[in-house]
């Protein structure tokens, strides 16, 4: 009678990769709790601060109801969402060329070369690390205040903000019609607006109407700090105490902003 001998089982060897992964994920867990205790400790984060005034933003909030909504606050309260409207809506379309010229440069399928490419980017970048409100503030010291300011400031950040976009979206573009170009004999500009402008149309106006979107946000905030707009209404009502006018105010901003949300999303749906 023979006895069948088990096998004999082999040791798996450790990869050292693991252990690696296991020593790096540890210590980026340590670092980011590291870093919360001390955004925590910076920034005086203290929920409790919230208990104690629940009182005072309970009379907030019941100074606040009922709203204002007599005919003068309606009237005012729907002129100045007009021109928050009109603010974002040139802020948005004025920077269109602007962003388009950069984009172009910034796009290492459609640059000319690499100094070009490097200024462009630089330019994009500069626009779009200033905040929106940081511009409207320079500007209502230059011209003033009024919506005019929040154009020009929403103006020079979107064109930083769209001009990149834009460049991201020409460089995944397909480079079989552009190459088909190049090998016809067409120029650069050739190329751009008959190649890669009409490959990346779709994306380009998904990008402008997103972008839309949030420079109407944008122009809210702005008029806090003078450039006209809803904003202005509100940050008056709030300095004076009308909290019955400012809720006026922002259920108006909350209309517009809603249907220009189903505006876009209508418009994105027929362009798909």
């Amino acid at each position: 009678m023979t006895h069948s001998t088990a096998p004999t089982r082999l040791e798996v060897p450790r990869d050292p990769k693991t252990v690696y992964r296991a020593g790096s994920w540890s210590v980026i867990l340590v670092v980011l709790i590291a870093l919360h205790v001390l955004a925590f400790q910076a920034t005086e984060f203290r929920p409790e601060a919230l208990v104690t005034g629940a009182r005072g933003m309970a009379n907030f909030i019941s100074e606040a109801f009922p709203p204002d909504l007599s005919a003068e606050v309606l009237q005012k309260g729907i002129e100045g969402a007009l021109t928050t409207l009109w603010i974002g809506l040139l802020g948005t379309t004025v920077s269109v060329p602007f962003a388009l010229l950069l984009a172009v440069f910034a796009a290492r399928t459609t640059t000319p070369n690499q100094a070009v490419y490097q200024v462009a980017r630089g330019i994009l970048s500069f626009f779009r690390a200033v905040p929106d409100i940081v511009f409207a503030l320079i500007f209502v010291t230059a011209v003033g205040l009024g919506p005019f300011a929040g154009v020009l400031a929403l103006i020079c950040h979107n064109t930083g903000v769209m001009g990149k976009l834009w460049a991201e979206a020409m460089e995944d573009v397909d480079q079989g019609p552009e190459q088909a170009l190049r090998t016809a004999g067409a120029s650069r500009w050739q190329v751009v607006a008959n190649a890669t402008i009409p490959n990346v149309l779709p994306q380009l106006t998904g990008l402008l109407l997103y972008r839309f979107d949030v420079n109407v946000r944008s122009s809210l905030v702005l008029g806090l700090v003078g450039a006209g707009g809803i904003g202005l209404l509100i940050n008056k009502a709030i300095k004076t105490f009308q909290f019955d006018e400012m809720l006026t105010y922002l259920i108006i901003i909350l209309i517009v902003i809603i249907a220009v949300d189903l505006a876009s999303a209508w418009i994105r749906k027929r362009l798909q």
